[in-house]
C-alpha cells in the first residue's frame, strides 16, 4: 500500500491518520519513525528548558531593576526629607549651607558644592546671615583651603555675617573652614579641633618577600615610587615627606590664627592635633559660644527660620557616592591622588 507521509510504497500494516502505530520489529521505516519521535521529544524538552531558563533570567533582571529603582527612590526621599525647610522668599532667615561627611572633591562636601551654596545664600537679601552647618571629620587640604578662602573673600566684600555651627564633629579640614567664619558655635559635646595633618599607609615590602612575590615597578626619577607600600623608604625620603606634612601643618596653623586672631588661647597643645568637646573648645578660643542651629536662629531672629542653600544632588549621584564611600571604607582604601588629609584617623 501507499504511505502518504513518505510518498512511497511500503509493505506492512496500514498506518491510520490517528495515533501512530507501534514500530514493527525489523522494519527500517518504523524504526526511523521511532527515532524521529524520540528526537522530537528531546528537542521539545530542550526548548522547554530554554524557555524556563529565559523566564528565570527575565524575572531576576526585573527584580534587580526594581531593587535599583527602589534604592533610587529611597535616596531621593531621604534627600528631600532631610533638607532644612525652605521659607517664603520675602521672609528674613538664616541661609544654611551643609558640610556633611568627609571633605573631598568627589564627595557631597566638595569645595565646589559648598562654595556654590555660600554664594547663593550671600546674594539673597533676605538671608540675614550665612551659616556653615558642619558635621565632618575633615578631609582634603585643597578643598578645605578653597572654602576658607571663599569665606574670607565674601567677608571682605560685604557686611553680612558668615557663621559656623558645628554639629557632632567639626575637626581638621572642617575646622579649617570654620575658622574663617565671623563666629563659631558648637554644642557642649561636639568634637572640635584636631589641627593637624595626617598621611597614613603600610610598609609591605617584607610581606611580599615571605610569600615569594617579586615587585616590578619602573620609574623615571629616583623618588617617583617613594610612596609605594611594597618598596623601602629611605631616611632621606622620610625626612622629605615629613617636611611636606610640616609645611601643610604650618599653613593650617596660619589660617586658623588669621581667622580666630586673639580669641585663641596660648595653650601649646592647641595645634598638636588634639580634639576637644565644644565646652572645652570655648575655653580655648576655638569656638565663640555654645549653641545649636535652632538656638542660633532664635537668638538672631526670635524664631527658627532656616533656608537651605546647599546645591542638591541627583538621587543617582547620591547613591553612587554612598556606595563608593562605603566600599572604600570597608576595603580600607584612601584617595591615591591626595595622600595628605586634614582628617581624624
Amino acid at each position: 500500500m501507499r504511505d502518504d507521509r513518505h510518498d512511497r510504497w511500503t509493505e506492512g500494516p496500514e498506518v491510520s491518520s490517528g495515533e501512530a502505530s507501534e514500530p514493527v520489529a525489523g522494519d527500517p521505516d518504523t524504526a526511523r519513525l521511532a527515532e524521529i519521535r524520540m528526537l522530537d521529544r528531546w528537542i521539545g524538552g530542550v526548548l522547554q528548558e530554554q524557555r524556563r531558563s529565559r523566564r528565570w533570567k527575565i524575572f531576576f533582571r526585573l527584580l534587580l531593576a526594581m531593587i535599583v529603582l527602589a534604592g533610587l527612590a529611597l535616596s531621593a526621599l531621604t534627600l528631600y526629607f532631610t533638607q532644612v525647610p525652605d521659607l517664603a522668599d520675602s521672609q528674613p532667615h538664616l541661609g544654611v549651607v551643609e558640610v556633611n561627611g568627609p571633605i573631598d572633591a568627589k564627595s557631597q562636601a566638595s569645595a565646589e558644592r559648598i562654595i556654590d551654596g555660600l554664594q547663593q545664600a550671600w546674594e539673597d537679601p533676605d538671608a540675614e546671615a550665612v551659616v556653615l552647618h558642619i558635621n565632618s571629620p575633615g578631609g582634603s587640604p585643597v578643598q578645605s583651603q578653597r572654602v576658607y578662602d571663599e569665606i574670607r573673600y565674601l567677608e571682605s566684600h560685604g557686611d553680612k555675617p558668615i557663621l559656623a555651627v558645628i554639629e557632632d564633629i567639626g575637626a581638621s579640614g572642617a575646622y579649617y573652614m570654620a575658622s574663617a567664619a565671623n563666629q563659631i558655635y558648637a554644642s557642649p559635646a561636639s568634637l572640635v579641633g584636631s589641627i593637624g595633618v595626617i598621611s597614613a599607609g603600610f610598609g609591605l615590602e617584607k610581606a611580599i618577600d615571605k610569600v615569594g612575590v617579586e615587585r616590578r615597578v619602573f620609574t623615571a626619577g629616583d623618588n617617583k615610587a617613594f610612596m609605594d607600600p611594597f618598596s623601602d623608604m629611605t631616611p632621606s625620603q622620610q625626612a622629605f615627606w615629613q617636611s611636606v606634612l610640616d609645611t601643610t601643618h604650618r599653613q593650617f596653623i596660619d589660617a586658623v590664627k588669621a581667622g580666630r586672631g586673639d580669641r585663641l588661647s596660648d595653650d601649646p597643645a592647641l595645634f598638636s592635633g588634639l580634639v576637644w568637646t565644644g565646652e572645652q573648645a570655648r575655653a580655648l578660643g576655638l569656638v565663640d559660644d555654645i549653641a545649636n542651629l535652632e538656638q542660633l536662629s532664635r537668638q538672631r531672629l526670635g524664631e527658627v527660620r532656616l533656608k537651605d542653600y546647599t546645591p542638591s544632588l541627583d538621587p543617582w549621584s547620591a547613591l553612587s557616592q554612598k556606595l563608593t564611600s562605603t566600599a572604600a571604607h570597608w576595603l580600607g582604601l584612601s584617595d591615591p591622588v591626595s595622600p595628605l588629609r586634614y582628617q581624624l584617623p
